[in-house]
């Protein structure tokens, strides 16, 4: 079982992993590491063309996850007038989205994911019910007169 503190050490290397902390040293200088990588990307903007990326991430969470990553680089996430919520849209080198930004985004998210399952799964059996597992597969059709109801989040976007 994951503990917040496990949680937040992973998070960490996985951080000097993009930041290319090499030594445990480094990785403790957690600003410098933030500025070699800034520092990078400074430098591939001007030695290549930028581009404006539109990500869809319909998720509240990772929404905010990427966003908050992007303004530790420096980086504007932003959306244009009538862009769904779920759409953020950026500017910056292609070869820093592709080799930096998304691959430490997909492991943070992996790792929050992995944690607040974890959480859930937990607070659910001993606050809830101690079975929280998957309803069960039934042979047949459903019949005409059960009743449909959606998710709350498919009225969020």
């Amino acid at each position: 079982m994951t503990t917040e503190q496990e949680l937040r050490h992973k998070l960490r290397k996985i951080a000097a992993l993009f930041e290319g902390a090499t030594t445990a040293g480094e990785r403790d200088a957690a600003a410098a590491a933030i500025d070699r990588v800034r520092a990078a990307l400074s430098a591939a903007e001007r030695s290549e063309k930028t581009i404006e990326m539109a990500f869809r991430l319909p998720d509240p969470w990772n929404r905010r996850l990427f966003a908050a990553l992007c303004r530790r680089y420096g980086l504007k996430p932003y959306r244009y007038p009538r862009q769904r919520y779920s759409t953020v849209v950026l500017r910056a080198p292609a070869s820093f989205i592709n080799g930096t930004l998304w691959p430490e985004f997909l492991q943070i998210k992996s790792a929050l994911d992995e944690y607040l399952h974890e959480a859930t799964e937990r607070i659910i059996r001993e606050e809830v019910f101690g079975n929280s597992d998957e309803p069960e597969e039934r042979a047949g059709s459903p019949t005409n007169t059960a009743e449909t109801f959606g998710s709350p989040a498919d009225d969020l976007d």
